[in-house]
C-alpha cells in the first residue's frame, strides 16, 4: 500500500483527483505521524487535530463533487509558531507571550493557504522569537534531528523541517531572517526556499525588519513551487509586499539548467572552513549541473565579512521585540536572547544606519555579480548537524550562531532568493545541503535549478523514519 506520509503534495493531489485516496485519509496519516514523532523529535507546540479533520472532511466532499477549492485542497500543512494561525495561540517560543487572547487573524501566507483549502494540522516549534539558528526554547524545550535525536534539527524553523522530513505533512511555512529555513533544511535533508524579500507578504511586520522572509519548507522543489504559487501574492497588510509574480512558478520548473551561468564558490574565497565531506558532496552536485548543460565557473562573490553589520541589525531587532517586557518577564527569556537584547539596546541610530550602509553596499556588489552569473552555488552550511541543545558546536570557538552559518545570513541582508537542496550525507548519515542563490526577483531560476537536481537524482526527498522506530 502507498504510505501517504511519504508522498509529496503534488502526488497527494494527483491521488485525490484520481480517487486513489482522500484528504481525510491523508490528514489522519499525517496526524498519526505527528503524534508518533513528537516524543522523540519534539517538532510541535500543538496539534489541531479536530479542526484539521473537519477541514479534511469538507475537502473530501469538494473532491467528491469534482470542485476542489484552489491549488492545495486537502493537503496537510504545518505552520511555524511565529506566524498567526486563526484559532490557535502564536506564542513564538516564549513564556513571555500570554496565550490568552482573541487569536482571530491569519498571517497573509496562512490566509492564502486557507483560501486554497489546505488542512492545518499544527504549529511547529521555534526558538524564542526565532532568534537563533537552532531550535530550543524555555517554552517548548529542544527540537531534535530526524536522523539522530542527539543532534539539533537546526533553526529557527527546526520544528517545520523535522515535521516535513518525517512525514507529518508535506508542506510547512517557515520564516528566515538569517538562514532559518535553509539551516534546518540542510540539517534535516529537505528542501527550503527563502524567497526574494516581499514576495511572500508578512504581517505583523517582523521586529527584525526587512531581514525576515517567509518561505516554503517541502520535500522537493516542485512542492515548493506549488506552495509559492499560493502564498507569493501581495496582501494589503504588508506595505513592502511585491506585485504578483509574472506567471506560475510551477510552469517554469522544467526549463533545466542548460545554458545557465553558474558561479561555484566552495568556501567564499577561503574565508570558510568547510568540512571535507560537505565540500565533496556539494562539488559532485555542481559537476552534475555542468553535465546538465550549465556553464560552471569556480569563482567567489565579493562578500566582505558582514557579520558585525548583521549583528547590529539582528540584535537591535531582538531588543525591539522584547522592549515591552517588564523585569519579571525578562527573567523568563532564553539567556542567549536576553544577552543579545542587552547588546542591541546599546546601539545608536547612527550605528544602525552604518549597518544599513554596509547592507546596501553588499546588495550593490551582489547585483553586479549577477550581471555575470545567473546562479551562485555554495554549501548551505560548512558542517552537518551537531549536538542538540546548544547554540554553537562545542569546541568550535564560535560565540554566536552566525559563526557557523557564514553562507546563509548575507543573503538576508541582500534580500535575494536562496534555497537549500539536500545533496548527500556524511559518514554518520547526516544530511548535507547545497545552497542556490539568484538575483532578486529570480526565484524562478532557483526553483528551476533545484528541480533539475531532483530530476537528475542528485537531490532526493528520501524516506525517513524516526530514529529507533
Amino acid at each position: 500500500m502507498t504510505e501517504l506520509t511519504e508522498l509529496t503534495a503534488v502526488r497527494l493531489l494527483d491521488g485525490y483527483r484520481k480517487g486513489e485516496w482522500s484528504p481525510v485519509e491523508a490528514t489522519r496519516a499525517a496526524l498519526e505521524r505527528a503524534e508518533a514523532i513528537q516524543p522523540e523529535v519534539n517538532a510541535f507546540v500543538r496539534l489541531t487535530a479536530e479542526d484539521a479533520l473537519t477541514r479534511a472532511r469538507e475537502s473530501e466532499e469538494r473532491w467528491r463533487r469534482g470542485e476542489p477549492q484552489g491549488l492545495l485542497d486537502g493537503v496537510p500543512v504545518t505552520v511555524k509558531d511565529i506566524l498567526l494561525l486563526r484559532g490557535a495561540p502564536t506564542l513564538r517560543g516564549s513564556k513571555a507571550v500570554d496565550p490568552a487572547g482573541r487569536w482571530d487573524e491569519d498571517a497573509p501566507s496562512v490566509a492564502r493557504l486557507r483560501e486554497h483549502g489546505a488542512v492545518f494540522i499544527g504549529k511547529t516549534t521555534t526558538p524564542e522569537y526565532g532568534w537563533k539558528g537552532v531550535t530550543d526554547s524555555p517554552l517548548s524545550g529542544v527540537t531534535r534531528n530526524p536522523y539522530d535525536p542527539s543532534r539539533t534539527a537546526g533553526g529557527s524553523s527546526g520544528g517545520s523541517a523535522a515535521a516535513v522530513a518525517l512525514g507529518a505533512g508535506p508542506l510547512s511555512l517557515g520564516t528566515d531572517g538569517g538562514g532559518s529555513v535553509r539551516i534546518p533544511a540542510s540539517f534535516c535533508g529537505i528542501f527550503a526556499l527563502k524567497p526574494t524579500y516581499g514576495r511572500v507578504p508578512l504581517y505583523p511586520a517582523s521586529a527584525f525588519g526587512t531581514l525576515a522572509h517567509v518561505g516554503p519548507m517541502t520535500r522537493d522543489a516542485a512542492d515548493a513551487a506549488l506552495l509559492m504559487d499560493v502564498i507569493g501574492h501581495p496582501d494589503s497588510r504588508d506595505w513592502s509586499a511585491l506585485a504578483p509574480p509574472p506567471g506560475a512558478y510551477t510552469d517554469g520548473l522544467t526549463g533545466g539548467v542548460h545554458g545557465l551561468r553558474v558561479a561555484y564558490s566552495p568556501s567564499l574565497g577561503g574565508q570558510v572552513a568547510v568540512r571535507p565531506e560537505v565540500a565533496r558532496a556539494v562539488r559532485r552536485a555542481v559537476e552534475r549541473l555542468a553535465e546538465l548543460g550549465a556553464y560552471v565557473t569556480e569563482t567567489d562573490p565579493d562578500l566582505t565579512e558582514p557579520v558585525e553589520a548583521f549583528h547590529t541589525l539582528w540584535f537591535s531587532g531582538a531588543a525591539r521585540v522584547t522592549e515591552h517586557l517588564g523585569p519579571k518577564q525578562r527573567e523568563l527569556l532564553d539567556p542567549g536572547l536576553r544577552e543579545i537584547c542587552t547588546q542591541g539596546a546599546r546601539y545608536s541610530a547612527l550605528d544602525y544606519l552604518a549597518a544599513v550602509d554596509v547592507r546596501m553596499d553588499l546588495g550593490r556588489r551582489m547585483g553586479r555579480f549577477h550581471d555575470t552569473y545567473d546562479l551562485l552555488v555554495t554549501p548551505t552550511l560548512p558542517i552537518t548537524a551537531f549536538e542538540a541543545g546548544v547554540e554553537v558546536p562545542k569546541g568550535s570557538g564560535h560565540r554566536r550562531w552566525t559563526g557557523w552559518t557564514p553562507f546563509t545570513y548575507p543573503f538576508n541582508m541582500t534580500q535575494q532568493p536562496a534555497a537549500s537542496v539536500p545533496v548527500g550525507a556524511d559518514g554518520d548519515g547526516l544530511p548535507i545541503g547545497l545552497q542556490l542563490v539568484a538575483a532578486r526577483h529570480r526565484d524562478d531560476l532557483v526553483l528551476r535549478a533545484a528541480h533539475a537536481l531532483y530530476e537528475a537524482g542528485v537531490a532526493s526527498a528520501g524516506r525517513l523514519r524516526p530514529a529507533g522506530s
